[in-house]
């Protein structure tokens, strides 16, 4: 014997009538402070920024980060 059942009811209902708790307020509290930490840390990202950062160390950090790319390069050439 075969049996179907169907349940027609929202995700709110669901949640309720399996007992699980609600945590659609902890859920917003998290994506906005996700939204604001993003939002901070975007003008970082920034081609310009990156270029004063690496430009206030002189010399040596544009070395390196010479070194870095000939060894990333390097590395993908061989795999």
């Amino acid at each position: 014997m075969k049996m179907t059942v169907e349940v027609d009811c929202t995700p709110e209902e669901a949640r309720r009538f399996m007992g699980l708790p609600d945590v659609s307020a902890l859920n917003e509290a998290l994506v906005a402070e996700m939204q604001t930490r993003m939002a901070a840390n975007m003008s970082a990202l920034a081609p310009e920024e990156l270029m004063k950062n690496w430009m206030a160390f002189g010399a040596g950090a544009q070395e390196q980060f010479r070194k870095l790319m000939e060894t990333g390069l390097a590395a993908a050439a061989k795999g």
